[in-house]
């Protein structure tokens, strides 16, 4: 699971995924972007619209659907590049990335190719699916009460999709470990406090936070002083220790990370932060780290607007890591498979 959005997944993130990402060495980091805003204009105009319409569809019966198209959105960028290597299926000769552990949780696939049978319909060859994911990503997003900002297109898809080039952290990764993973791809500090802010609509597993409440730092029975009592009591009444053999199947209990409004994208996520209330342990030591804390307590003093528009340049950002322009890569007719 990516540290971004977590389990950025049903009600769950990020992220995780989030994600803070350990990535492979072959790809690479934009420093000035080869994607314009509006690539699509004169090739096929209705493309942005058709995307749109087909996430709120989505959303109107599905709210957790802006938590994961952020977390199969971080999860692309973070292996090999934004290009949609995620969404392809593994055959009987290759295994990948969607096999891969983290990415076995993954939600949202269906609203991608509900949207890319609209382009096709409309534009055919036209659309690259990996463009589909980053605008239906900051439609999720707007519809779900955060600002809207440009997204930059013109990627185009991966031919290449391995489960061995996924390797994304846990949530139990310290700040400095996350933040280097974050360096490496060309994003700051503060960037990456900002893309975990995605956890204001996500949700976390129980296996990513049952040793904060039953074995914190290897000591059984120990939980994490540094969450909130209150917290903990109900983050063991979801998920009790009898229900833990030695790891939690992937599709079990889910709680929000955000546990006041966790299908709106504000900045509660922060202030729960400040008073202990971090699901997991990667969120609340962004308050006792000191290249972090002071971070989280301005996004959180700050207005929603000002946290919607920091996110919204940040995921522009990241959104340039490894992308495939010009005659790389192809356009796939089927998000799902190589042409």
């Amino acid at each position: 699971m990516g540290i971004i959005g977590s389990h950025l997944q049903a009600a769950a993130i990020v992220v995780v995924v989030m994600v803070m990402a350990l990535m492979t060495d072959g790809a690479s980091t934009s420093k000035v972007s080869p994607l314009t805003v509006g690539f699509y204009a004169t090739s096929c105009p209705s493309a942005e619209f058709l995307i749109q319409r087909a996430t709120q569809a989505k959303f109107n019966v599905d709210k957790t659907i802006t938590a994961g198209l952020l977390r199969i959105f971080f999860h692309d960028c973070f292996v090999q590049g934004c290009d949609a290597s995620n969404l392809i299926k593994s055959t009987a000769t290759n295994k990948a990335e969607l096999d891969a552990v983290p990415n076995l949780t993954l939600h949202g696939m269906d609203l991608i190719d509900t949207a890319k049978a609209a382009v096709e319909e409309a534009c055919p060859g036209v659309v690259s699916c990996a463009d589909i994911i980053a605008l239906a990503t900051r439609d999720a997003v707007v519809i779900a009460g955060g600002e809207t900002y440009a997204v930059p297109t013109g990627r185009r898809d991966s031919r290449v999709s391995l489960a061995s080039s996924v390797n994304l952290p846990g949530p139990g990764f310290s700040v400095a470990s996350a933040a280097a993973a974050f360096r490496g791809r060309g994003l700051d500090i503060t960037d990456m406090v900002t893309l975990l802010g995605a956890h204001t609509v996500g949700g976390a597993h129980c296996e990513f936070f049952y040793n904060r409440l039953y074995n914190f730092n290897g000591t059984d029975g120990l939980q994490d002083p540094s969450m909130a009592e209150s917290l903990a009591t109900s983050l063991k009444d979801a998920c009790p220790m009898k229900s833990v053999t030695s790891r939690y199947p992937v599709a079990k209990t889910t709680v929000a990370i955000d546990q006041g409004t966790e299908f709106v994208f504000d900045t509660s996520y922060y202030h729960q932060l400040q008073h202990n209330h971090g699901v997991l342990q990667i969120d609340q030591e962004l308050t006792q780290d000191p290249t972090t804390s002071p971070i989280v307590k301005s996004l959180a003093k700050g207005s929603a607007t000002h946290f919607s528009s920091s996110f919204g340049n940040a995921i522009v950002k990241m959104g340039n890591i490894g992308v495939l322009t010009g005659s790389q890569g192809e356009i796939r007719r089927i998000c799902s498979k190589i042409n």
